[in-house]
């Protein structure tokens, strides 16, 4: 599995913002939508970001054969930047969506969509950790380069 790059989350997120963007105005074309931003957004994305965090600790923790914790069996350590890669492009997606929510709903004048649009631009900023913190995952998982041994060395 290769690391991710930062310009493919960066693409996704600009890919999911615009996507969402066009589609509600679309819809606010044809049916005045004014789309709702659940307040649990927020919440879920940062107790995602906190469980990837501590994760990625323990981990490194054990990774580095910290006295008194556990080695990490590679099956387990191959998991875990799985599901690092994956939770890095989760709040890729995560932050374009309420990005493309946000800007939709910012020329509003309305409280109810300024609220809307305030706890979109928080859920962009638990997404954002989300990303952070699965990018700390996964580079605790990655596997040192290993030293060039002598049966590499080119006879000269």
């Amino acid at each position: 599995m290769r690391p991710t790059r930062v310009a493919v989350l960066a693409a996704l997120v600009v890919v999911a913002a615009a996507v969402t963007w066009a589609v509600l105005r679309v819809l606010d074309s044809r049916m005045s939508l004014q789309p709702g931003v659940p307040s649990s957004a927020a919440v879920a994305l940062l107790l995602l970001a906190v469980a990837l965090a501590v994760t990625a600790r323990s981990l490194q923790a054990r990774l580095q054969r910290r006295p008194g914790t556990k080695p990490v069996h590679p099956l387990i350590a191959a998991r875990m930047a799985a599901l690092a890669k994956a939770g890095s492009h989760t709040g890729a997606l995560a932050t374009g969506v309420y990005t493309g929510v946000a800007l939709f709903l910012l020329p509003a004048s309305t409280a109810f969509v300024r609220g809307n649009a305030a706890r979109a631009g928080l859920a962009v900023l638990a997404a954002l950790l989300v990303m952070a913190a699965a990018l700390f995952l996964e580079r605790v998982c990655r596997v040192p380069d290993a030293p060039p041994s002598d049966d590499d060395a080119v006879p000269s």
